[in-house]
């Protein structure tokens, strides 16, 4: 049976619905005297039995709420809200695994939402100004409450082949990369097409997503790797100064030799720590093939005795994803940087939070189209960090929001941590033929996909309404498993090489362990059906992480697994064959060669010009 269910806080427990009709009230200069917010909970599969046993054990509690599977609006105007098809709703994954707890073999479904229900007199016009503030199309719709139907997901696309890719001309490609709304541009396509004619073959649709994927900017960097074919270096007051650390740079390059390397952003950013590795300053860095996180040995007192371990830093931004859609952009600001020194098997026990917003005091009406408020941005980030925060149990010691106007154009979302793990909890080890790669961890969704590409591009006014897949819902929890595992020595001795499922998902994550690699996107756990082989291969997450273990130590590991109760699947296999190939059941759909993916598309030439410094304090905001 299908039931759906409404849960109200009583009087003196109506905190969250106050908050809103005062935040409502003051941003959109309204006279809201009493609005009413009620969790709506649409219920699959139940038995009135099983109902009865969950309507105040798992939606309500007996002392603050009302909990009913009826609601009166009494002739009031209302909005309900829901999260769209595909993004991830924490609220009722969390019901879910209560009602299991009561019944374990239950076969059952729940989505959630919320309903505003307004005073009678409550202007239409005013509805729609409601509507516009609350509901992000990021994330979520208005939802028909007269329906009561679970959704039903298509069927997997087919991979298709695209038919005439390596006919291209070069008066076509501008139009081709809009058309597909490709992050690489024409330079790089041009590049695939002129691989898939020597290969003599068009492309799968998977195949130009993966490198579309790999080759941006988000997942290696082309802005930092474009050569700087000049520097001009405007008249100010810190004209000279900015001269003479130019000219220090180019003496550094000198002195290690690197004139035949390109001078670029990524260069001139790591050359000071180049030098001091020469001068045997970094004798404490640890290097390896892993490059998820900085990590340096340390000696650390442990009960009177000394121990090496390994100390990581790494930072993370999330401008692009927090700027669209707040609350998930920043939570997984969070996770994605706790999942670096994570794969690296270190716990992360500390957090720094770094924002820039524009003027949050500005009025919600004079907001630029096509962009939120700085004011929801801001403190919707705010909570979105603190709840992933909260749930994982990771303590943030450092925050700081900054004010200036230009963060209009780009949210500032810098999440920053530190870990640690003994070092001879580590294993650190070059992959080899015939080892096999587990994936475990968080299922596979379509948030998440396209984040990396997404964030790679240019965006525009219909940027809220077309890039909803893009940001992911943590699931902190999830990631939490995967931490309390990691902490166990028995099990990180078993791992010879590690990578997260960040930006690109499979294709990155698992495509970045071994130069030879057989995957196969049939094995990969799904939060539902009907995802296409590309989704698979490209959706990233906060809560998944890819191992590579000597086969002979797989079932061992698949058994630590299941102790934290964490899904876990053999993913793909270590090849000798320099190429990445990909399998959807007996279908090859992918099969690029790894120096073509590794050459990280055509050669990008800019020229650069640092602009007049002002003269006045960076730490007084100017409004």
């Amino acid at each position: 049976m299908n039931y759906r269910v409404f849960v109200e806080k009583k009087e003196g427990f109506r905190v969250e619905a106050v908050g809103l009709q005062d935040e409502l009230n003051a941003n959109l200069g309204l006279d809201i005297r009493c609005l009413r917010l009620i969790n709506i909970y649409d219920l699959f599969g139940f038995s009135q039995e099983l109902l009865d046993k969950c309507l105040y054990s798992v939606f309500g509690e007996i002392v603050t709420d009302r909990v009913s599977t009826e609601f009166d609006f009494e002739g009031c105007p209302y909005i309900a809200v829901e999260f769209l098809p595909g993004q991830f709703d924490q609220r009722a994954s969390s019901a879910e695994d209560c009602v299991h707890l009561i019944d374990p073999k239950a076969d059952i479904m729940i989505k959630s939402g919320k309903i505003l229900v307004f005073d009678k007199d409550f202007a239409a016009a005013d509805i729609d100004k409601v509507k516009k503030y609350f509901v992000n199309p990021i994330e979520s719709r208005i939802k028909d409450i007269a329906v009561l139907e679970r959704f039903a997901h298509p069927a997997a696309e087919r991979v298709s082949v695209i038919e005439d890719f390596i006919n291209l001309k070069e008066e076509d490609l501008a139009a081709y990369c809009e058309d597909k709304s490709l992050a690489m541009n024409t330079d790089d396509l041009r590049e695939v097409v002129a691989y898939f004619r020597k290969e003599g073959r068009n492309p799968y649709e998977t195949e130009l997503k993966i490198l579309d994927t790999y080759w941006s900017d988000h997942c290696r960097h082309t802005t930092f790797n474009t050569q700087l074919e000049s520097i001009e270096v405007e008249e100010c007051f810190a004209a000279d100064k900015i001269k003479f650390s130019l000219d220090l740079y180019r003496s550094m390059r000198n002195e290690l030799h690197r004139q035949s390397k390109d001078i670029c952003l990524m260069d001139i950013a790591t050359i000071g720590a180049k030098h001091l590795k020469t001068k045997g300053y970094l004798d404490d860095l640890e290097q390896s093939e892993e490059n998820n996180a900085c990590s340096v040995y340390v000696d650390v007192d442990v009960d009177g005795q000394k121990e090496r371990w390994l100390l990581m830093f790494k930072n993370e931004t999330h401008n692009h994803p927090t700027e669209i859609e707040p609350f998930g952009g920043a939570s997984t600001c969070l996770g994605g940087a706790i999942r670096d020194p994570l794969s690296g098997r270190s716990y992360v026990y500390q957090a720094m939070r770094v924002t820039g917003a524009g003027n949050i005091y500005m009025p919600v009406t004079e907001t630029i189209q096509g962009k939120l408020p700085q004011r929801i941005i801001s403190t919707k980030a705010a909570n979105g960090y603190s709840s992933y925060g909260n749930q994982i149990g990771l303590a943030t010691t450092f925050v700081r929001e900054i004010y200036h106007d230009n963060y209009v154009a780009k949210r500032l979302e810098v999440g920053a941590v530190v870990g640690a793990v003994r070092a001879d909890n580590v294993r650190r080890e070059t992959p080899k033929a015939g080892d096999v790669v587990i994936m475990l961890g968080g299922r596979t969704g379509r948030d998440g996909v396209g984040g990396a590409t997404g964030s790679s591009k240019e965006h525009n006014a219909n940027s809220l309404e077309l890039c909803s897949s893009e940001v992911q819902k943590g699931n902190a929890p999830e990631e939490r498993k995967l931490e309390r595992l990691f902490r166990r020595s028995e099990v990180t001795r078993l791992i010879k090489k590690s990578n997260d499922f960040g930006a690109g998902g499979v294709c990155v994550a698992i495509g970045e362990l071994a130069d030879g690699l057989d995957i196969y996107l049939d094995r990969v756990k799904t939060k539902y059906s009907g995802l296409s082989g590309t989704e698979l291969a490209i959706s990233e997450s906060q809560e998944r992480m890819a191992v590579v273990l000597d086969k002979k130590d797989m079932d061992e590991f698949i058994d630590y697994c299941r102790q934290e109760n964490i899904e876990v699947s053999h993913i793909a296999d270590v090849t000798d064959s320099n190429r990445l190939r990909m399998y959807l059941k007996d279908e090859k759909i992918v099969d690029i060669s790894r120096q073509f993916i590794d050459s990280a598309g055509a050669r990008h030439t800019a020229k650069a010009k640092i602009a007049a410094v002002e003269l006045r304090n960076p730490f007084v905001a100017v409004f």
